[in-house]
């Protein structure tokens, strides 16, 4: 089995699990001062956003869902399995987040809209380039357009 080592933590930002509302939460990433130096971040503050994937740390491995759900319990919602979603409550609960990159100080990355809350392990982080969005169209059902609509 690979372990993987959290790289850094997310500090301040929410601290309560809620999942809309995300857009305006501001937070910092602060790496592991064990594991890295300054130099790490060196150009990442000439990205506008930065991919960040973290550890739903806060659910319990009974939680974890392997099979289908209606999402967010909405039973207006199609049952679907739980690749064809994003909770939290995923197999390897692994969460990955584009945000805003605001600023670099040192070892901390100051980001806007990032998904996770206080004391969340962050895993990795990857600058977000255009060129890594889907080619061609893109769609989804209007159930996830739906619920997606307030969560930013």
């Amino acid at each position: 089995m690979v372990e993987s080592v959290p790289v850094g933590v997310v500090v301040g930002g929410r601290t309560d699990v809620v999942d809309d509302d995300w857009g305006r939460e501001r937070a910092v990433i602060r790496l592991d001062s064990g594991l890295f130096g300054p130099e790490a971040l060196h150009g990442l503050e000439d990205f506008s956003h930065v991919e960040v994937v973290y550890h739903f740390d806060r659910v319990p491995v009974e939680k974890i869902e392997t099979g289908a759900r209606h999402p967010r319990g909405n039973r207006d919602w199609p049952l679907v399995g739980i690749f064809a979603q994003r909770g939290k409550n995923r197999p390897n609960r692994l969460g990955v987040s584009r945000c805003r990159v605001v600023r670099v100080e040192g070892l901390d990355v100051h980001v806007e809209g990032l998904d996770a809350v206080d004391g969340t392990p962050v895993l990795d982080l990857k600058p977000y380039m255009a060129e890594f969005a889907p080619r061609g169209e893109v769609r989804q059902p209007e159930w996830a357009t739906v619920l997606m609509r307030d969560y930013y």
